[in-house]
């Protein structure tokens, strides 16, 4: 069994490859206005399409690994537009909660292997003065990213608080994304953690 990402995502990249397995990267772009306003149903649903959608281009010997990740805070809020954009989300979340979702989806291009799940976590964001937000916006940070800041980068200095995967919130739950893996007995098989220990006995 061969492993695909679907994502050009070099942090999902990143984490994926926490699970010491080799995988091929195959961008996908759908489109992502989907009439769905319950959180986690609409993470589950994209990263679907977005393994669906690869894997009808691949060969049937594929696992696509697939997820979207959105934050959350009376609405649904996705990655920004422009810089405006950005200034706005950041003003919006600033100095509260709020949660990101990340949706994993498994599906084999033989259409075997259907499997979603989703991953929650909460962040709480310091108050940023109007300055602050500007020297954040500068450093282009916030292009391409969910809620547009990233846990991981110069935004980091203004997260408080995280209950939950931090993993989650960077854009791929690998803790959830090994249990579903497990689930679907593609552990051995992909040679994952124990699966990859050889039998001396």
């Amino acid at each position: 069994m061969r492993l695909v990402l679907a994502s050009a995502s070099p942090r999902r990249k990143e984490l994926l490859s926490i699970l010491g397995v080799e995988f091929q990267v195959f961008e996908c772009d759908v489109d992502e206005n989907i009439d769905i306003q319950c959180p986690h149903d609409y993470v589950m649903e994209l990263a679907m399409l977005k393994a669906r959608t690869a894997a009808s281009k691949l060969p049937e010997d594929v696992l696509v690994i697939a997820a979207d990740t959105i934050v959350y805070k009376n609405g649904i809020l996705g990655k920004p537009v422009d810089r405006e954009d950005a200034f706005n989300m950041i003003k919006f979340l600033q100095g509260s909660y709020h949660e990101v979702y990340t949706g994993i989806a498994l599906y084999s291009s033989g259409g075997n292997i259907y499997k979603k799940g989703y991953e929650r976590t909460v962040v709480k964001m310091k108050e940023m003065s109007h300055d602050e937000i500007e020297w954040y916006l500068n450093r282009n940070e916030y292009k391409d990213k969910a809620g547009a800041y990233g846990i991981q980068g110069t935004a980091s200095i203004f997260i408080e608080y995280i209950q939950g995967c931090y993993f989650n919130v960077v854009g791929l739950p690998v803790s959830k994304l090994y249990s579903m893996l497990k689930e679907i007995n593609a552990v051995n098989r992909l040679k994952i953690g124990l699966g990859g220990l050889k039998d001396d006995g």
